[in-house]
């Protein structure tokens, strides 16, 4: 058997880079995110068992095949299947459906996996691509701001680099003493401003910082001065807007909010709450509908539990969780089939 591994940017290209090298008939025997961006496939395919020099060949009949019973798997029907329980938009769940069926593989996560990196745009915070801007977290109410700040902080500090952090939450009951509590755990100063000048002034003290945070009040997408203070806040500095969304909202409000907050400059959605959500579905339809990117997800209230960064496959197991991917298939695997193979044969599929 001959194993090859192949490094590409998607999921889909690496798939056509198998089939290229190796032929219809390579076997996916492993698949990884790599750190610096890309996705990396281990690919093998059948050999001859044993290759004769010509003066000492003897003709021997080939081994008669066997007949195994491999139940086969209808890789669209079980992505479509899993998109309906999330509740993915109708139009936005066929997209995903083609794009996943036309894959040349029977495993449904890969599938699913690679039919996201098609549609969607992935783009973890504090990536060595998208640089060091100072981040400041906005979002509506209540959608966890606060906690993401400390999160991103702790993991800055455990990676012992330097981290300035700013609160503009001046309004709200308990907010400040909140993250002044994380801050003081962590031995960071926590610097409090109440207008642009002050936070561009804030900015300036924090530019010898790795990473410069912003926590924000939360505001009401649909109230004009609030989303105009806002707008002037972020006129501050060179500084990178990161919207805080909560995974469980109804598709069409989460949109709407998504798009309010995309014209004061956000390009990019961190998910939270995700411990608190079984449906993703309204998630992909506003990143779809807003045309914004993932960058990381938050499955833990806890503050030493940190983010997790999306990219196209970590999304596809959020929505298809190991376990549960068996058996998933299994149900919905079409009567089982004769197939011919040769007795040293093996299919392995992660």
């Amino acid at each position: 058997m001959r194993l090859k591994s192949f490094h590409a940017k998607s999921m889909s290209e690496a798939m056509r880079m198998v089939r290229q090298a190796l032929g219809d008939d390579a076997i996916i025997v492993a698949t990884r995110e790599e750190e610096g961006g890309g996705v990396r496939v281990t690919a093998a395919v059948e050999e001859d068992d044993l290759v004769m020099a010509p003066s000492r060949a003897t003709h021997h009949a080939p081994p008669k095949p066997i007949l195994v019973e491999e139940p086969e798997i209808d890789v669209g029907e079980v992505v479509a299947d899993v998109l309906h329980r999330h509740g993915v938009p109708a139009a936005l769940a066929e997209q995903l459906i083609d794009a996943a069926s036309s894959l040349d593989t029977d495993d449904p996560m890969l599938a699913l996996g690679a039919a996201l990196d098609s549609m969607f745009t992935f783009s973890p915070l504090h990536d060595k691509r998208t640089g060091n801007k100072p981040l400041i977290l906005v979002g509506p109410p209540g959608g966890g701001k606060t906690l993401i700040v400390a999160k991103l902080a702790a993991q800055a500090v455990f990676k012992k680099r330097k981290v300035g952090v700013i609160t503009t939450d001046t309004v709200r009951a308990g907010g400040m003493e909140q993250l002044a509590a994380f801050t003081r755990l962590m031995k960071i100063k926590l610097a409090t401003v109440e207008d642009p000048d002050a936070l561009a002034g804030a900015f300036e003290v924090n530019r010898g910082c790795d990473v410069v945070l912003v926590d924000t009040a939360g505001r009401n997408p649909y109230d004009r001065e609030e989303m105009a203070d806002l707008k002037a806040l972020l006129s501050a500095g060179v500084a990178e807007p990161i919207l805080v969304l909560p995974a469980g909202m109804d598709a069409l409000e989460a949109a709407d909010i998504a798009q309010s907050f995309k014209a004061m400059g956000v390009r990019r959605m961190l998910i939270t709450r995700l411990d608190m959500a079984r449906r993703l579905g309204s998630l992909l339809g506003t990143a779809h509908r807003a045309r914004m990117a993932f960058c990381n997800a938050s499955v833990s209230s806890k503050v030493a539990e940190g983010l997790t960064p999306l990219n196209p496959m970590a999304f596809a197991r959020l929505m298809m969780p190991p376990e549960a991917k068996a058996a998933r298939a299994a149900a919905k695997a079409s009567p089982s089939k004769t197939k011919a193979v040769r007795s040293s044969s093996s299919r392995t599929i992660p």
